[in-house]
């Protein structure tokens, strides 16, 4: 393996690159002999440095001295913490025929895999239910919640990324232990630089450090409560009345800066807090009629309507200077170097709704639902949008009177629904957005950089379904088909526009989206013996086709999102989330073409995969016997493509074991070059067999320009879950006044049991919703241990 720096020169002057200078010359020379240029690459963030053999050269943590430079296999280990969730709880319950309650108190802790990362949530939560009257019942739910962290922050893995391979966390860790030997950049004129220890200070900090001193700490408190009324006025008809409401109040203060001197240049300490409040109130009432109107026929219907509000409020204030570093208080700064910002929001949506349900023989049912909604925040003249369903079920063994010891029973229904969806508040008219203060004191305001839409109209999805269920051998096995269609239609998205414009998007109603898919389920007992010993299985499947029909009037392509220059893209004809960017010319057997020794680069952007998988599904199996039972889940994904910029720049940078190959002799890159032309224009191929530096190839991974060189395949298949518990036969606890003890022993994303992917679980996501499908530098995914013990009073 190599380390640090580039041109196989690996040394640490004062963590930024610079000329090699006054007594560190002769160690210098030692090391890489009387030729080499006198200039230090501490300061880049690469691995194309000297070998790890051992020479001895300057470290950061080795102040003027020197000493071997050596491998660190673990230093990726040595970061990570093992992290612990301890969860507690405990609940009283009760009742009578008058009513009953439940109150349950419960606590859980955690310590984070990173350093200084913590997390603690406390519930207090209550349940009860009181018969007034025979005819007349009140529940009552409410449930405070009080969660928050001392630092909820996290580093992302870029620093691993571009980090020597020299380097070891291990030391970083201790930073403090260094302070006094480690160098920094002293430039004259300046101040000396005050940058806590670190493997460079070009780009970097050190990560334990930040972990330690730029917290970002939160308080939230959550309270959700409802009361319901019901009353029943007739043996066929009852009325619900219900109101509830979800409120929390979150407090964040996020440290950014202390007060450094970097590259001769002060930074002052900085810090912002930030306080978000939301609240959601619901209330309904619903009238139900209940009754078998005939011997044969039964009616179920509802009737209701619902008001929903929303309210949420944010206010934030960045300093820009601390007077005093580390005392993180408002009145501890420079007023005119604040940022301030304040949203509030209002919504409301009003809705009435109706179902209706006939029943025959208790096997063949007919289902009818309407809801109307009007909402705030679409145009008065579309406020208001209308959505039915209609659904069919038979069970067709009873209706046909079928007795068979194979086909024990069998549904089959059909379904056609409509689903509204609105706007997020205030995209219909420009608003304004504050822009601080022209010469110190004339506030500044500037038009929203996204134009918005007074003439939105709701969204509406459509969709049919039709399934089947069936079992066999007396319930042995089972079997669930499930085959949909839906078409979202107005979907109200933010188009990217030219920013010539002077805006950035343009709010639209863009286009039809049509998801088809097949779902699948089968399981079963396969073996069941008289001693209690059961074998339970379940096997899912699940395919989904997703494509963009059309999108708004003289538009063919939405930019999901954009990232290095490759997009993800929502283009007519093609699947929702497919990829573009720059990819590499291939020989008509997709063999990539090499000249002099390097991969042709294509000039026009081209389909490069697709976030949409081929398919998903899982397998679970549960043993049981005598009070044990073990269960395990594997999970599956096939296909998804996603853009892991991580993976090519650790390529491009030399992180990786595979860059080590050629680094002296050179490398010969896998593909064929052009070796003269046929006479009809066509050209002919041969093995590419030109040697070029390891670095110069592998450069060609670098995901800011090549993207077709980090798109990966998602598949993977995954241990989720196995599950080992005991319950103490009832019989044994009778003399403790104790009615149920279960311990059991709980692992989650035990084992990646297959991936496409050498480096990385391929399970990540860095944005998420409408742009996934790419990832750099996440948290890990963790695998988790954990022990379960319930009793029962």
């Amino acid at each position: 393996m190599y380390g640090g720096g580039n041109g196989y020169r690996t040394w640490y002057s004062d963590g930024w690159s610079g000329a090699i200078t006054g007594d560190a010359i002769p160690q210098y020379r030692a090391a890489y002999g009387p030729t080499a240029p006198l200039f230090g690459t501490d300061g880049t963030d690469e691995s194309w440095g000297a070998p790890l053999d051992g020479r001895l050269v300057r470290h950061w943590w080795s102040g003027t001295q020197v000493a071997p430079l050596t491998p660190q296999p673990n230093n990726w280990e040595e970061y990570w913490e093992t992290g612990q969730t301890r969860t507690n709880n405990v609940a009283l319950s009760g009742g009578n025929d008058k009513g009953n309650f439940r109150l349950s108190i419960g606590r859980m802790g955690q310590e984070g895999i990173m350093r200084s990362n913590d997390f603690y949530r406390n519930n207090f939560k209550l349940n009860t239910g009181y018969n007034f009257t025979p005819k007349l019942n009140v529940t009552l739910s409410a449930e405070y919640i009080k969660s928050g962290s001392k630092n909820r922050g996290y580093q992302e893995g870029q620093q691993f990324i571009w980090s020597h391979r020299h380097v070891s966390w291990e030391q970083h860790k201790n930073y403090e232990d260094y302070t006094a030997t480690h160098i920094q950049r002293a430039l004259p004129g300046r101040l000396p630089d005050s940058d806590p220890p670190n493997w460079q200070h070009t780009f970097f900090t050190n990560p334990f450090y930040i972990n330690d001193k730029l917290p970002l700490g939160n308080t939230k408190d959550r309270l959700v409560g409802n009361i319901a009324l019901n009353y029943k006025i007739t043996p066929y008809l009852s009325l619900m009345a219900r109101s509830g409401t979800d409120y929390w109040s979150d407090t964040r203060i996020n440290i950014i800066n202390f007060e450094r001197v970097r590259n001769g240049n002060r930074t002052p300490g900085q810090y912002s807090e930030e306080v978000l409040r939301a609240q959601e109130t619901n209330s309904d009432a619903i009238l139900t009629f209940n009754k078998t109107v005939a011997k044969d026929f039964s009616i179920t219907s509802q009737f209701g309507g619902i008001l929903r509000q929303n309210y949420y409020k944010r206010n934030f204030t960045r300093v820009g200077e601390l007077v005093v570093d580390g005392l993180y208080n408002l009145s501890n700064s420079v007023p005119s170097l604040n940022t301030v910002e304040s949203r509030i929001e209002k919504t409301e949506m009003q809705s009435l709704f109706g179902t209706f349900q006939v029943g025959w023989r208790n096997a063949l049912f007919l289902d009818l639902t309407a809801r109307n909604d009007w909402s705030s925040t679409l145009p008065a003249d579309a406020r208001s949008y209308f959505y039915p369903s209609a659904s069919v079920s038979a069970v067709f063994t009873d209706l046909l009177n079928i007795q068979s010891s194979i086909l024990t029973f069998g549904k089959v229904r059909a379904s056609w629904a409509q689903v509204g969806n609105d706007a997020r508040p205030y995209q219909l008219n420009q608003v304004y957005r504050s822009g601080g203060a022209w010469n110190g004191s004339t506030p500044q305001y500037f038009e929203n950089v996204t134009i918005p839409n007074s003439g939105l109209k709701p969204e509406i999805t459509t969709g049919i379904e039709f399934g089947m269920d069936l079992r066999f051998l007396r319930g042995k096995v089972g079997l669930d088909l499930t085959y949909y269609n839906q078409t979202s239609r107005n979907q109200i998205l933010g188009v990217e526009i030219s920013k010539a414009s002077g805006y950035n998007n343009r709010i639209l109603n863009a286009g039809e989206i049509e998801n088809k898919g097949l779902e699948i389920v089968l399981s079963g007992t396969p073996f069941k013996a008289a001693n209690g010993f059961t074998w339970d299985v379940a096997v899912n499947y699940a395919r989904n086709r997703n494509k963009v029909i059309a999108l708004a009037d003289g538009l063919s392509t939405l930019i999901l999102h954009q990232q290095r220059g490759l997009n993800s893209e929502a283009r007519v004809g093609e699947a929702y989330g497919t990829l573009f960017g720059i990819g590499f010319e291939r020989s008509p057997d997709g063999q990539i073409i090499y000249s002099n020794g390097l991969p042709v680069v294509s000039t026009t952007p081209r389909i490069l995969g697709n976030i949409q998988p081929k398919w998903t599904g899982g397998l679970s199996n549960t043993f049981t016997y005598k009070g044990v039972s073990l269960s395990a889940l594997v999970d599956v994904r096939i296909g998804g493509d996603f853009f892991d910029e991580g993976t090519g720049t650790a390529r491009w940078t030399g992180q990786y074991e595979e860059t080590a190959v050629g680094r002296e002799e050179g490398i010969i890159g896998k593909g064929v070059k052009v070796v003269s032309t046929n006479p009809d224009g066509s050209a002919v191929y041969a093995p590419n067999d030109i040697i070029v530096a390891a670095n110069q190839l592998y450069g060609y991974n670098n995901p800011r320009r090549y993207h077709e060189a980090v798109i990966y395949d998602g598949s993977y298949v995954k241990l989720r879950e196995m599950t080992l518990g005991y319950s103490i036969p009832e019989a044994l606890l009778k003399k403790y006044m104790i009615r149920t003890v279960k311990f059991s022993v709980v692992g989650r994303n035990l084992a990646i049991l297959f991936s496409n992917h050498t480096h990385i679980d391929p399970e990540v996501d860095r944005f998420g919703g409408n742009r996934q499908g790419f990832a750099y530098g996440e948290l890990p995914n963790s695998r988790s241990l954990g022990f379960n013990l319930t009793f029962g009073f």
